[in-house]
């Protein structure tokens, strides 16, 4: 019987059990045929010994769907192309693991892998496609940051759940004339800013694509006020950044995170403002990983089973070194160079930013 590992790398996103369910489903669908098993703490687990790895069957995901996280775990430490060692000495070093890996793979029986993650995680799929592993990738990540997708699972509920959050901002703002400052994730990328803002109805969205002029702030915070009376939204992604000026964040302190820690540009934000003077009382708030947890929405759960769905589908048919891709309103295939070959940052000519500009919402620009 065909053995199918599954793992869920990078962080957590509103979907990923989703996913799995339709792996699970679409394989019992088909007569059952295949064993499905899950890797914890996404390759981590299959690289333990012995391997922490579970099987998948019906029971194990029955009604995950509208569950956040993900039932198999996952990490953000465990990069096989870097794998964090401790030398006797207490001090670190990284080694690539990826041929042990591979053999770990092969020696538990499995004959093909689906990866579910972003542009790292994908990066990984690609390294063990080129060893000779049978890979099918799944597109996740909550930035919307995968230029091979026209989507990604996780996306659209961080989204909504920036949006609730600003909605409650907006009155606030309005009782106090106070401008508010709404932080959100989204790395290098604009994208959850920029939907929330419109969504919203911020005023002003700062996005990493568009470095931002003080005094362009400043001014659009100015016509909102009439005699101190008015207020003013602000959605700001993490990433985002002053003119001539550098992203807001700080080195990861756990070991095999090679992250930079993207946050804080909201309060930096409040503070550049008092710094010149703001005539208006200014608060932060910073959404986090509140964008990551929790029910995903109806639009993800489709999406992420359809996905998991295809992944299957892709492996039964033989048609592996692919990552599943939303495309057109359609599901279909591109191989896992295309899908790490580019970052999808906002285009300063997308639809989106021209709706943006029409509403009278600054960029700082």
């Amino acid at each position: 019987m065909p053995k199918i590992l599954v793992a869920t790398g990078g962080g957590d996103c509103p979907g990923l059990n989703a996913v799995i369910r339709g792996v699970v489903k679409a394989s019992i669908s088909e007569g059952g045929d295949y064993e499905i098993w899950g890797s914890i703490e996404a390759f981590n687990g299959i690289l333990k010994e012995p391997a922490e790895i579970v099987p998948l069957s019906n029971n194990e995901v029955r009604g995950i769907h509208v569950k956040g996280g993900t039932i198999i775990k996952t990490t953000n430490r465990g990069n096989p192309l870097k794998f964090p060692i401790q030398n006797e000495n207490g001090e670190w070093r990284t080694k690539n693991r990826v041929d042990e890996l591979v053999s770990k793979i092969k020696d538990n029986g499995f004959d093909a892998v689906i990866s579910i993650g972003g542009d790292g995680s994908q990066k990984i799929s690609l390294a063990l496609a080129e060893k000779g592993v049978n890979m099918v990738g799944v597109p996740k990540t909550i930035d919307n940051d995968l230029n091979a997708t026209d989507l990604t699972f996780g996306f659209s509920t961080a989204v909504q759940i920036a949006t609730d959050s600003f909605d409650k901002l907006v009155t606030t703002a309005n009782s106090h004339n106070r401008v508010m400052i709404m932080e959100v994730m989204g790395r290098d990328a604009g994208w959850i800013a920029l939907h929330t803002a419109i969504a919203g109805g911020a005023e002003i969205c700062l996005i990493p694509e568009i470095p931002y002029d003080l005094n362009k702030v400043l001014e659009k915070i100015n016509t909102r006020y009439h005699q101190g009376k008015g207020y003013v939204n602000v959605v700001i992604a993490e990433g985002a950044k002053l003119k001539n000026g550098s992203v807001v964040g700080s080195k990861a302190s756990n070991v095999g995170d090679e992250h930079i820690k993207l946050g804080g540009i909201g309060n930096a934000l409040r503070a550049q403002l008092e710094a010149e003077k703001c005539a208006y009382q200014v608060r932060t708030t910073i959404l986090g990983h509140t964008q990551r947890g929790g029910t995903p929405i109806a639009f993800d759960r489709i999406l992420a089973t359809a996905m998991g769905v295809k992944a299957f589908k892709l492996v039964k048919a033989g048609d592996f070194g692919k990552m599943v891709s939303y495309k057109n309103n359609g599901l279909t295939a591109v191989t896992l160079q295309e899908a790490v070959a580019s970052y999808n940052h906002v285009n300063l000519d997308h639809y989106l930013i021209e709706t943006a500009r029409a509403l009278g919402i600054s960029f700082g620009d």
